[in-house]
């Protein structure tokens, strides 16, 4: 350090050799030359303007929250900033930093009501964006990360979405209804892409595993839950993960099949040949994966997972998901530790559904 101090201290100093230069009998003319950082090769600093051609600069020259925000960057960063924001869809502007979620939406819809944004200032009118996360979305935007290579055994889409579906159509979606089927009853939860949960309910349905397996009782019960449906661009159906080879549990495994084969045959409109269904299969081990809950070769409870989104929904400013008031009281002690049903139904319908958003997103 310094030695870094007594260079940059030489580099300033007037002189034949200093990067300040000037013919000589003349005003101060400074020439523009660049100061190159050893350490890290890409960061080039304007010495005679002191301004720069990369954004971590800039974001130390903002930290300050009463300096006006377009001083902190040129006119030509300002300029890929504003048509960044004013252009970009929902989508695409969750792959900005910071950006997942209701700010995204906030930002479209304010430019929606208010029009184009006019300054980076402006934008600090946006919802949920304050001068500190302002800074990053911009430098987010200025130099945007490299995307890390994926981790082996990351879930891709084709693997847990079936049958097959155009991804613009996907992400294009507004609100999905996500369905999970148990022993002994049906849970949902009805969520749109900001990740607001809208609904969350769960129905028992009595005619569930009497070794029967009557399909006029199946019948009744199934269309009595579905009857509670909202609408929405897709139903996904949660396709369980028991082995055939498991004969021990081959009784649970016929009953999940059951069900799910009645839902794709009541949820499923009639359609042109080639249009797009609205019911698909999630695969149970996917969303597993996507939220650490796979030990070995089995599932355990995302239970815990859940208590805590709910919580952080009530404590942060931005949480992962929104969940409103009513809901967070009606299904606070759902997931007790002591209780016998910890509703385990309910808690993988909702992780089915972030988990459809989020992956959707990568």
């Amino acid at each position: 350090m310094q030695i870094g101090k007594r260079l940059l201290s030489s580099i300033f100093l007037k002189g034949h050799y200093s990067l300040f230069c000037h013919p000589p009998r003349s005003l101060p003319k400074y020439e523009l030359r660049f100061l190159q950082c050893t350490y890290c090769r890409r960061s080039r600093i304007m010495i005679c303007g002191l301004d720069t051609l990369n954004a971590s600069v800039s974001s130390e020259l903002c930290q300050e929250k009463d300096k006006p925000l377009d001083l902190c960057y040129t006119a030509e960063q300002r300029a890929v900033i504003l048509q960044r924001l004013n252009t970009a869809t929902e989508s695409e502007l969750e792959q900005v930093k910071l950006l997942r979620g209701r700010k995204a939406v906030n930002i479209v819809k304010h430019r929606t009501t208010h029009g184009p944004f006019h300054s980076l200032e402006s934008v600090m009118n946006v919802p949920l964006l304050k001068h500190k996360s302002a800074v990053i979305v911009f430098n987010s935007i200025l130099n945007p990360a490299d995307k890390k290579e994926r981790k082996k055994g990351k879930v891709h889409l084709a693997k847990f979405i079936r049958p097959e579906v155009d991804r613009a159509l996907l992400e294009d979606a507004s609100s999905i209804v996500s369905i999970v089927c148990g022993t002994n009853k049906i849970a949902w939860t009805h969520m749109d892409r900001a990740r607001t949960v809208l609904d969350w309910q769960q129905a028992e349905c009595k005619s569930f595993m009497k070794g029967t397996y009557m399909a006029s009782d199946y019948l009744e019960d199934i269309s009595a839950v579905i009857s509670s449906f909202p609408p929405a661009d897709f139903f996904l159906v949660e396709k369980p993960g028991i082995s055939p080879q498991n004969t021990s549990l081959y009784p649970v495994l016929v009953h999940l099949r059951t069900v799910e084969a009645m839902l794709f045959a009541l949820l499923t409109p009639a359609r042109e040949p080639g249009s797009a269904p609205k019911v698909l299969n999630m695969m149970r081990t996917a969303v597993g994966r996507h939220f650490n809950l796979i030990v070995g070769d089995c599932r355990t409870s995302g239970a815990e997972t859940v208590k805590k989104m709910m919580t952080e929904s009530v404590i942060k400013q931005d949480p992962r998901v929104l969940f409103p008031h009513d809901l967070v009281l009606k299904h606070r002690n759902s997931f007790q530790m002591s209780s016998r049903n910890r509703g385990e139904e309910l808690c993988d319908a909702l992780l089915q559904a972030i988990a459809f958003f989020e992956l959707l997103r990568e």
